[in-house]
């Protein structure tokens, strides 16, 4: 019995042992499986996400944050204080330069901190930060911490809930690091501290925030109240775009292209106007053309946006518009650099740095791609063969320039610009907010030795030369049309909300526009080649440079402003194509003249008829003498008057036709040496003065009075070469008229004197002076017996009036 008990009482504490043991496995179990929950929960808490909120740009680099918004520890020089810490902020490497390439704190400092005002809470997401700009200097930021505070006295470093998040920022100077915030943290400072830099420590940034919902509406805030595309668009969507305007307008839209890019893009346009793929007599070309260098995004997604506006306000009947697109035949070319562009697109905005997408494949910077034509025309102004050797507009092509270095991009764009008559022309490009005009080069003073020998012989003071200096630099970057040029400079910089707000400076240092927004290219930054220059001295057309604004490549959500800010200065630009003169050159039966030359009197440069024989002429309100010249017609001069109403002064000619085809074969013939005049003696005749009736009996009294000043003009040049011609063969000036030889035909007595026999004398004469024979006072007038048979062009009844 006992040992039955004894058997029982040792199970029973067997299986209370194993259960005590099952109980504890388990209870380790559950306690292992709580800390593996408790581990999961805390690593998905301090985890990045796959998607972080995206929140747009403050505005560091477009300038939309303030200087007094920025805020260092310290500076280490006048020229890196805080407001030089913007994203892509350009600068010099010079030590007196006061505009530095970042900012760049004092390097005994121990607490380095870069501070953004935002002005109001937000939610900040995230940060990007950039090295120092510089040619020579390896200078950036390589980990950082970043800190918050609502009254910029108490700061909350980020952590990742054990320690403070440290953040990797950049492994060279140039390309932009973006660093993303888990959550979005709600402050209205944000402060950056570098912990460990390369070279010497300088940054420049651009933060990442969300505006905050609000009842209140923002001071720049604008709300689009138009059925517009605001976002950007690669190659594929903005052809797809292009084509859905085409079919939403398709009477008033045409698309072709211009060319194709060194990797095969086509660069499309978009033509508008009432009558689609035909110039229209009399109907002015105006071109807007962007995206010349890739990175510059906000040019190209402006004219589509201008595409979408002029199509919709057509079809809506606004009076405005429609009188746009009926009076002016518009080419919009919004990608010319496209290859550059989708590389700059796929790093997206803010990413790509100031150079990425500059140049095109084949690494040609398409504005400056173009031919040198200003050198041709100084050297020819130089040497005086201007316009009688080389012209003053139309300059042609240096030989062999299209076989040299030259982009496909270019090639295509200068096929374009001779295929069509532009008048008027505009480039959007960024990084700055100006309107440049030409010239972009700068004209090479008079040679070192004449100026010297000039100052020494003039015998002024330092002052006075130095004066004189000033004054001639200027003319040495002036174009004969720097008037025009100015206006329609300031036509789109005071159109433009903003572009003359120039107080706070330019995007990268001091103002040079004068607080007007315009400057001229070569005053501010010359370059040779340009477009601009080559628009003007190789066609008819006046083209300027239209930066846009700090930032190449804004945030989508910027769009909106930025069409606001450039809508109505982009309509009243194209409006200036009928600003000055046009008209017709025919000749007596009507027919078009093509390439005739329109010459204004004081402007030494001119322009040329289209193949319809219609020119425009863009000049400034006032009174202008305009001459129309073509071969083998003769020249002809009106009076033309240009007012302040709104289109352009018709200023039509009607050219008789000449023998001066003939001359030049007869000048050809003879090695086109200077024609020789070999006078004959005297002999005078006393015959009855000879009438002139020259005049045709239709001729109204003004054209008679033409011609009879025409007559008296010959006679006095007669008259003085014939008085030269005597004191170079020695003789007196006047002859008396009683020593001559008279005969009279009505009378067999004839009275003979002592004659007075002059040497025959050759002279040689340059080619013009053929047309003025003064052999002697009996050469009969070579236009007495001319019977002008066709009316002379009337000058154009304009009453003129100010208010």
């Amino acid at each position: 019995m006992s040992c039955f008990l004894s058997t029982v009482a040792a199970k029973k504490q067997e299986e209370e042992e194993e259960r005590a043991r099952k109980e504890k496995a388990e209870k380790a179990e559950r306690l292992r499986k709580q800390w593996e929950e408790e581990e999961e929960e805390r690593l998905k808490q301090i985890s990045v996400p796959a998607a972080p909120k995206k929140c747009p740009p403050l505005g560091l680099e477009s300038h939309r944050v303030e200087d007094d918004q920025l805020l260092a520890s310290s500076q280490s020089h006048h020229g890196f204080a805080a407001q030089r810490g913007r994203l892509n902020m350009q600068g010099s490497d010079n030590e007196d330069d006061l505009y530095g390439g970042a900012w760049c704190p004092e390097s005994e400092e121990l607490n380095h901190w870069f501070e953004v005002d935002a002005r109001r809470e937000v939610e900040f997401s995230g940060v990007i930060t950039q090295g120092r700009n510089s040619e020579q200097l390896e200078d950036f930021v390589s980990s950082f911490f970043v800190a918050f505070s609502n009254d910029s006295r108490d700061w909350t470093v980020l952590h990742d809930g054990y320690a403070e998040w440290l953040f990797y920022g950049n492994v060279d100077k140039d390309t932009p690091v973006m660093n993303q915030f888990s959550t979005p943290v709600v402050a209205r400072y944000i402060r950056i501290l570098p912990q460990s830099w390369n070279g010497s420590l300088c940054l420049r940034a651009e933060i990442l925030a969300c505006q905050l919902p609000s009842s209140y509406r923002s001071e720049n805030e604008v709300t689009p109240s138009d059925d517009l595309d605001y976002r950007h668009h690669n190659y594929k969507e903005m052809r797809q775009m292009m084509k859905l305007i085409n079919e939403e307008c398709p009477n008033i839209t045409r698309i072709y292209n211009i060319g194709k890019s060194s990797q095969g893009l086509k660069m499309y346009a978009m033509e508008i106007s009432d009558n689609p793929g035909e110039h229209e007599t009399g109907e002015p070309e105006f071109r807007y053309t962007a995206g010349l260098h890739g990175n510059e995004a906000l040019g190209r997604e402006l004219l589509l946006l201008l595409m979408q506006f002029l199509c919709k306000e057509y079809n809506d009947d606004n009076p405005r518009v429609r009188r746009l697109v009926d009076g002016v035949r518009i080419h919009l070319v919004p990608s010319l650099n496209p290859d550059a562009y989708e590389l700059a697109y796929e790093m997206g905005s803010e990413m790509g740095n100031w150079a990425l997408g500059h140049w095109t494949e084949e690494g040609y910077d398409i504005f400056q791609n173009f031919p040198d034509l200003n050198s041709i025309l100084w050297g020819a102004e130089d040497r005086g063969w201007v316009p009688r050797i080389v012209p003053n507009h139309h300059i042609p092509l240096p030989e062999n320039f299209l076989n040299g270095s030259l982009g496909s991009e270019t090639k295509a764009i200068i096929s374009w610009m001779e295929r069509n008559p532009f008048v008027l022309g505009a480039n959007l490009q960024g990084g700055e907010k100006l309107v440049a005009y030409p010239f972009d080069m700068q004209r090479p003073p008079a040679s070192l030795t004449d100026s010297r020998r000039w100052r020494m012989n003039s015998e002024m003071n330092e002052e006075t030369w130095a004066r004189i200096q000033r004054q001639n630099e200027g003319a040495l970057r002036e174009t004969p049309d720097d008037a025009m040029f100015r206006w329609l400079a300031m036509s789109y910089a005071h159109s433009h909300l903003t572009m003359t707000e120039t107080y706070r400076g330019s995007c990268h240092g001091d103002d040079v526009t004068a607080g007007q927004g315009i400057t001229n290219r070569a005053t501010w930054k010359p370059v040779v080649g340009s477009m601009n220059d080559f628009s003007y001295l190789h066609t008819n057309c006046f083209e300027l440079s239209i930066f846009l604004g700090c930032d190449k490549f804004p945030h989508e959500s910027e769009l909106p402003l930025e069409w606001e800010n450039n809508r109505e200065a982009l309509l009243s630009f194209i409006e200036q194509v009928h600003r000055g003169i046009k008209g017709i050159v025919r000749d007596m039966q009507g027919n078009p003249l093509p390439n005739a030359t329109i010459s204004v009197e004081g402007i030494r440069h001119d322009v040329k008829t289209a193949a319809a024989g219609d020119y425009w002429r863009l000049l400034n309100p006032g009174e202008y003498r305009v001459s129309a010249k073509a071969d083998g017609y003769t020249t002809q001069t009106r009076l033309c008057m240009v007012g302040y109403d709104s289109g352009a002064t018709s200023c039509s000619f009607t050219l008789i036709k000449s023998n001066w085809n003939r001359i030049k074969q007869i000048m050809a013939l003879n090695g086109n040496r200077p024609i020789r005049l070999v006078p004959k003696t005297v002999v005078k005749a006393t015959s009855a003065p000879v009438e002139v009736t020259s005049a045709d009996p239709g001729m109204d009294e003004h054209a008679k009075a033409q011609n009879a000043e025409r007559l008296r003009r010959l006679r006095i040049m007669r008259l003085r070469r014939l008085r030269m011609q005597r004191m170079r063969a020695g003789l007196s000036p006047t002859v008396d008229r009683t020593t001559t030889t008279t005969t009279t035909t009505t009378t067999t007595t004839t009275t003979t004197t002592t004659p007075t026999t002059i040497r025959e004398t050759e002279s040689t004469t340059s080619w013009y002076d053929s047309w003025f024979p003064v052999d002697s006072w009996s050469t009969e007038n070579p236009f007495d017996s001319v019977m002008f048979d066709s009316l002379p062009t009337q000058d154009y009844p304009f009453e003129f009036t100010i208010d």
